[in-house]
């Protein structure tokens, strides 16, 4: 039972729980934009008052293609706010908190010009300054 109550109390399983239940409330919102918003304005451009009313009829089958393009819808809205609102920042301060020296480049700022020269360089070739040796 010990082991049973740490993993349930591991931070994170908490922050997952956390970040699904917040998950499916934005989904909530989303649909309900969608739905609400969205749908009914693309309806009025298209000339009918009820756009979730959609469908085509073969064979006695009846397609309902407007929920299929409200989720489609749905999950674009999803997927760019998830873009614009996480990953674009966690991106941006993940760029600004890294200290350490990118091991691929080959190139290095020249402190005179500024211009791109390479990592073994001990002269600028642009603006012929000496440059000092670049850090292990």
């Amino acid at each position: 039972m010990k082991d049973f109550k740490e993993f349930l109390l591991r931070g994170n399983l908490v922050e997952m729980a956390v970040g699904i239940v917040i998950g499916l409330a934005f989904a909530a919102v989303v649909t309900a934009l969608v739905a609400d918003l969205i749908t009914p304005l693309i309806a009025a451009i298209g000339g009918r008052r009820d756009f979730s009313a959609l469908q085509f009829t073969i064979n006695k089958s009846t397609f309902r293609y407007a929920h299929f393009i409200n989720e489609v819808i749905s999950f674009v809205v999803i997927a760019a706010a998830v873009f614009f609102l996480v990953v674009v920042p966690v991106n941006k301060l993940m760029e600004r908190r890294r200290t350490e020296r990118d091991v691929e480049a080959t190139t290095r700022q020249c402190p005179e010009c500024l211009s791109e020269i390479p990592v073994g360089a001990r002269r600028c070739s642009f603006c012929t300054s000496e440059v000092a040796p670049a850090r292990a």
